[in-house]
């Protein structure tokens, strides 16, 4: 038995629709051709309100994906006057302190060889530091947050310290 129509041939093709109609939802739309082709990102001569600094104006620092110069905050959404702004610091990391596995584990093999001397590998202990730092700037009817992710406790004493010296600048 086939479940396919029957072609002219006598043989059934398993794209065919019943009837001779076209698959599918038919014709795709008539499809529109715009104006000219226009260059997009060729370089040259960037507006000062492109998120850029202003030619001359050097970042000083970058915490995260906000950049700052000795007046001006540089965000995605785009640049404002460091003068007059907020910054706050909110630490999400956590740091454990624990006892690694290879280290219980040679504790286990050993302690059967030297008895109670293997037990000093339980000893060992190892610091891991995961989360992120927040970092928020908000003023001049602008706001923006950041979140850059910490491996160490340095590196969030690090972003602390460059906050409290945007925090200079904005004074």
């Amino acid at each position: 038995m086939n479940q396919h129509p029957e072609s002219p041939s006598g043989r059934g093709e398993p794209w065919q629709q019943p009837g001779g109609q076209t698959p599918g939802w038919g014709l795709p739309p008539e499809q529109h051709h715009g104006g000219a082709l226009q260059p997009y990102g060729t370089g040259g001569y960037q507006p000062a309100d492109a998120g850029y600094p202003a030619p001359g104006e050097t970042p000083l620092a970058t915490i995260g994906d906000i950049a700052i110069s000795q007046s001006t905050v540089i965000t995605p959404a785009g640049r404002f006057p460091i003068r007059g702004t907020v910054w706050t610091v909110t630490d999400m990391s956590r740091t454990e302190r624990g006892t690694p596995t290879w280290a219980i584990i040679t504790a286990i093999l050993v302690f059967w060889w030297t008895c109670l001397l293997g037990l000093l590998f339980l000893l060992v202990k190892e610091q891991k530091t995961s989360g992120h730092v927040q970092v928020t700037v908000q003023g001049h009817g602008h706001y923006h947050a950041t979140a850059i992710p910490v491996g160490n406790p340095g590196a969030a004493f690090h972003i602390n310290q460059q906050v409290n010296y945007a925090r200079g600048l904005a004074a």
